[in-house]
């Protein structure tokens, strides 16, 4: 019975992914996370801007297994009122604009698929673009998102 408490009584660490619009990269870092380590994290995403949940972004998010389209473009204010244990800003611009927040701030900046897929012509190019910011955010969760954040 002791150790059912110790587990309800554990807080998970609170991490916030900010990005410009929170319509790619956050949103992915937020399923991921969720995904692989909503045990022990509970992760949230927000914008500077709202731009809306990407549909590339929930595709290939798919392709991988893990379904964020109930996930929603939002902006820092229409979170709940909550300390973060970390926000980490995945762009320059989310990084040069964030808020002060009491938690420790990391920034790990990745390229923006929309940018990085619109010299592209072809639709498996487009994905292909949308794929490597995808597993380059899956790799910062697995890495650098380790347990020794969350103790």
């Amino acid at each position: 019975m002791s150790a059912s408490n110790n587990n309800s009584e554990q807080r998970k660490t609170t991490i916030l992914f900010l990005c410009t619009g929170n319509s790619c990269r956050s949103q992915m870092a937020e399923g991921w996370t969720r995904h692989l380590k909503g045990e022990r994290i509970e992760p949230y995403s927000a914008g500077i801007e709202k731009h809306g949940l990407n549909p590339l972004a929930v595709r290939v998010m798919a392709e991988a297994g893990v379904d964020i389209s109930a996930q929603q473009s939002k902006l820092i204010d229409e979170l709940p009122s909550m300390p973060f244990d970390y926000v980490v800003t995945l762009c320059d611009h989310a990084h040069e604009s964030c808020p002060y927040f009491p938690g420790r701030i990391i920034h790990q900046g990745f390229p923006d698929p929309p940018h990085l897929a619109k010299d592209t012509s072809s639709e498996e190019a487009i994905l292909q673009a949308y794929r490597s910011v995808r597993d380059l955010i899956l790799d910062f969760v697995e890495e650098t998102l380790p347990d020794s954040l969350t103790n």
